[in-house]
């Protein structure tokens, strides 16, 4: 009894279990799930979505199986995207303490993460009507290609905005079992919105992404970057406008993309001198614009003909 109480006899168990949860915490660095920003980028054209294709009632099973399924594919993308990029983070000094560039996490331990993050995402289409499966494959594809598209392309944010909106169309054909209209002009909102926000994400790294080879919108922008920026604002804000006047939304709707006007205004506000951090701010910052025109559509088919 003595000899199994004993501390040396204890030592190795909690070594054992510190290295553990050690692990675990590269694991939950390396799906960026303490950096929620990427999941609710990806979030609230879903949830906008899901709103208009319920008129204000989403199936909660949809929504249940939706929302999991952002935090997951978002978590199996950034996996994904730090494997693809395990040879350039180490010399970008916003990314070379990511835990595969650090050397916390071995390439083959995130390959086996990716495989069991997208296990479970195929579970949970499963659980999904057929129209919605048949986009699931598409988006699994997008969501495998865009790590690796920023060497061979210039546009690099629209394939990332291609792969976070898939969602829309998606979730309108799970919940009404088709691909309406209004549904694509939702995903091209969305796409636009990936365009700006990731440019700004873009901008932060322009310099060291110059000298490693990788391709990005801020560098093909260049000096107009901020003009070609504002040009993409007006296009979103058009493409809001048409959301409303298509599916018949109200003043609450109107009211929440005025916000996001002022909103974005503020954005080029931040990152009038280019600065890295004024450029960072704005992409934190920006989700709150999807939060806003949200807020815009559950207002409206709360309050509609009250």
């Amino acid at each position: 009894m003595m000899a199994t109480n004993s501390p040396v006899n204890k030592k190795p168990t909690i070594g054992l279990t510190s290295g553990f949860v050690t692990q675990l915490r590269n694991y939950v660095e390396l799906m960026r799930l303490h950096k929620p920003i990427g999941i609710w980028l990806l979030l609230w054209p879903t949830l906008w979505a899901l709103w208009l294709a319920g008129e204000g009632r989403p199936d909660p099973g949809v929504f249940t199986i939706f929302v999991v399924g952002v935090i997951v594919m978002r978590s199996a993308g950034c996996v994904l995207n730090d494997f693809a990029d395990r040879n350039i983070d180490p010399y970008i000094e916003r990314t070379r303490k990511r835990p595969i560039a650090s050397g916390a996490v071995a390439p083959a331990e995130a390959l086996t993460l990716f495989v069991a993050l997208s296990l479970v995402a195929v579970g949970l289409a499963a659980m999904l009507n057929r129209p919605a499966q048949l986009i699931a494959v598409i988006a699994a594809i997008l969501t495998v290609i865009y790590p690796f598209i920023k060497r061979f392309v210039s546009i690099p944010q629209f394939v990332l905005g291609t792969a976070f909106g898939i969602a829309v169309p998606m979730a309108f054909a799970a919940q009404t079992g088709e691909t309406k209209q209004l549904s694509w002009l939702v995903y091209g909102a969305a796409i636009v919105w990936a365009l700006i926000y990731d440019t700004y994400y873009a901008m932060v790294d322009r310099e060291d992404d110059l000298e490693v080879g990788v391709k990005s919108t801020a560098i093909l922008f260049g000096d107009a970057d901020l003009f070609v920026i504002g040009g993409l604002q007006l296009l979103m804000l058009a493409a809001l406008a048409f959301i409303g006047d298509m599916a018949e939304l109200g003043s609450w709707y109107y009211g929440a993309v005025f916000i996001a006007a002022i909103l974005m205004g503020y954005h080029q506000w931040l990152v009038r001198d280019r600065n890295p951090a004024g450029c960072f701010a704005a992409f934190l910052h920006s989700h709150y614009i999807g939060m806003i025109v949200f807020i815009g559509i559950v207002l409206h088919y709360t309050f509609a003909g009250s």
